[in-house]
């Protein structure tokens, strides 16, 4: 940990800054919550406009030439514009304010002339409804104006710079409608921090497996794809780290907004966009029977799944195994788990090469429910296939939208020989920096270092570290077991347990003198037999006899107190072979359970070890293995 301040990239703030501040020409006209629907739509607009101004004459000209042909536009287009998309209209977002009277009607025109694949992104923001109101508030020039004076073309602002500029904004109408900013995206140096450790190899890896092989190609799927980011990231790094290969980036996502965004992005980097699916993940696959060589995946976490029961449920008990959620299903109120056995189902099958799973978690996952229950059976599952890599601790306060502890899982179905049958434990809950101002719950975050460090611990696996742990998959688990250890009571007239029960309140009605004839009585008695005993009936007899040699005369249940005040006459003995004797019948045996290590338990039910285990561990009850 480290009280060094860092900041987020400087050309990616201002500009956000730039955009964020077109919001005071909305103020008064829109509600806060609103300007986004404004904002993130003029942002895509302008960035896609910046892209295709380049080869905007040379497209109209290959237009015009073959609009009134067979010729199929929509595959020869984007080889002129030199992007996955183009636009036939005769305007760009610079020429637009040159006929202020006609602008409402020019703009639309313009977003028509969009090819099928872009138009979509403006239709999920309702964006003709939104210029419709701008103009009718006099807004859509001096909107309009702004946007075209800012540059963002990929030459001047970057994909990470835009992935943060879109973050910036997203984050500031969260707060600004109480949203939560988080279910949109992930901060960017724990995304970088989750594709590194993805993307690492291991030296005693298949080197026919590996991304420096020229030509590799690989696909990277992410069911919770927010805006994107976690796909952009990715690229990026196998672009920098690995450029004889590729990556296919797939998603699916669910809010519309983060949607268009996520789309739009995968457009300008000349992905199919026909890859990014909108929609539910839990209750409609957008990829049915596919897998990936990668997923990832920042799933909402202590989120309830109760509008997704039903479906998950009718999945299960129909499909089993052959499902998603074969393993089992854990309770309502936190559904990320259920995303885990997604990506799990959508691991590439070994004999292809195998799947690799980076996914974010809060501690939930790691521990809650007892043995047998939803949450332990897809752990269990997770560890006896031996699909458990890695488990890294995050620091807290790293998140926009909380301040709980979160933990990297690092999933493989292929693990290479000297990983296999073991998890890697890392400790990174110090390896964070103060933000020099805070962002909603988040006040750290991870430097480049520190994201190097923590790569580092994980990819030097023989290497022994501190905050490095390497476990065999059986030490995390165990069998929960119930023991019944019999009640062990004892009785004796000591002074310190007198002095207790002639003050019941049994004996409230008792005269002082009566009370002190009783004391005495019991302390003269104690004084011949101090030795506890634990046989009850022959205690009763002695306190009875005790009475009518000091000819002192109590009722029925008054003796009954006198006897059974516990814990004064009566006590627990402190270990003892059993029980000797009667014992009261409204107290039962001692129960607790107990966790036995899964070797332990094996051990333990050997048959030579029979006897001992009986005395020891009671009477085992069948458990589940947990983690």
């Amino acid at each position: 940990m480290t009280d060094t301040t860092i900041d987020t990239t400087a050309g990616a703030k201002n500009n956000g800054a730039f955009l964020w501040s077109i919001a005071n020409l909305l103020r008064g006209t829109y509600k806060q919550a609103d300007y986004g629907k404004i904002i993130l739509p003029f942002t895509i607009l302008r960035r896609l406009d910046a892209l295709l101004e380049p080869t905007k004459p040379q497209v109209l000209d290959k237009f015009n030439a073959l609009k009134d042909s067979n010729a199929a536009l929509d595959y020869i287009l984007p080889t002129v514009s030199e992007q996955a998309f183009f636009n036939t209209s005769l305007y760009t977002l610079g020429t637009l304010s040159g006929d202020p009277a006609n602008l409402k009607a020019n703009l639309l025109n313009y977003v028509d002339g969009f090819s099928a694949n872009v138009r979509d992104i403006f239709d999920r923001y309702k964006f003709a409804e939104q210029v419709s109101y701008l103009d009718e508030n006099d807004l859509l020039f001096l909107v309009l104006q702004r946007f075209a004076a800012v540059d963002l073309h990929p030459d001047r602002v970057s994909n990470t710079e835009m992935g943060l500029i879109f973050e910036e904004l997203i984050r500031k109408f969260a707060e600004s409608s109480n949203e939560t900013a988080g279910e949109h995206f992930t901060p960017r140096e724990v995304v970088r921090l989750i594709v590194s450790l993805l993307f690492t190899e291991h030296p005693d890896e298949d080197p026919a497996t590996s991304l420096t092989v020229p030509g590799a190609v690989r696909t990277v799927y992410d069911p919770t794809a927010g805006t994107g980011g976690m796909l952009s990231v990715a690229d990026d790094y196998v672009r920098d780290h690995y450029p004889n290969a590729s990556l296919t980036l797939l998603g699916q996502e669910l809010n519309a907004e983060s949607f268009a965004i996520a789309k739009a992005d995968m457009v300008i980097k000349g992905q199919n966009v026909e890859n990014i699916i909108w929609g539910d993940t839990l209750t409609n696959d957008g990829f049915v029977g596919k897998t990936f060589d990668y997923g990832i995946s920042n799933p909402p976490f202590g989120v309830e799944w109760k509008k997704q029961q039903e479906f998950v449920q009718k999945e299960y008990d129909l499909h089993g195994f052959d499902g998603r959620f074969g393993p089992g299903l854990p309770r309502v109120s936190d559904g990320s788990l259920l995303f885990l056995l997604h990506l799990v189902k959508k691991m590439r099958p070994k004999s292809q090469g195998g799947g690799r799973v980076g996914i974010v978690l809060n501690g939930s996952p790691l521990f809650t429910g007892g043995a047998g229950s939803g949450e332990s059976n897809i752990r269990k599952y997770v560890l006896e296939n031996d699909l458990l890599d890695a488990i890294i601790a995050m620091p807290t306060d790293i998140f926009y939208n909380t301040g709980i502890a979160t933990y990297i899982w690092i999933l493989d179905n292929d693990k290479p020989a000297s990983r296999q049958g073991r998890v890697q434990l890392i400790d990174g809950t110090d390896q964070w920096v103060k933000m020099r101002k805070s962002l909603g719950s988040k006040r750290r975050e991870i430097s480049a270092e520190q994201i190097s460090h923590l790569v580092g611990l994980y990819g030097n696996y023989d290497e022994p570290a501190e905050a490095s742990k390497i476990f065999n998959t059986a030490d995390f688990g165990y069998t929960t077991i119930t023991v019944e250890r019999p009640l062990q009571l004892n009785w004796a007239c000591a002074t310190e347990r007198i002095d207790s029960a002639v003050t019941v309140k049994a004996l409230a009605k008792l005269t002082d003198a009566n009370r002190t004839t009783l004391r005495t009585a019991l302390l003269a008695q104690g004084a011949v037999s101090a030795e506890p005993t634990s046989a009850a009936t022959a205690f009763t007899k002695l306190i009875k006899k005790t009475l009518t040699d000091a000819a002192l005369t109590l009722t029925a249940p008054q003796l009954k107190a006198v006897i059974a005040a516990h814990p004064i006459l009566r006590r627990h003995r402190a270990g003892g072979d059993g029980c000797q004797g009667q014992t009261s019948g409204r107290h039962g045996p001692a129960r607790h359970r107990e966790r036995a290590p899964q070797r332990e338990h094996r051990r333990l039910h050997r048959p030579r070890d029979r006897p001992a285990r009986r005395q020891l561990l009671g009477r085992p009850q069948q458990r589940q293995n947990r983690l």
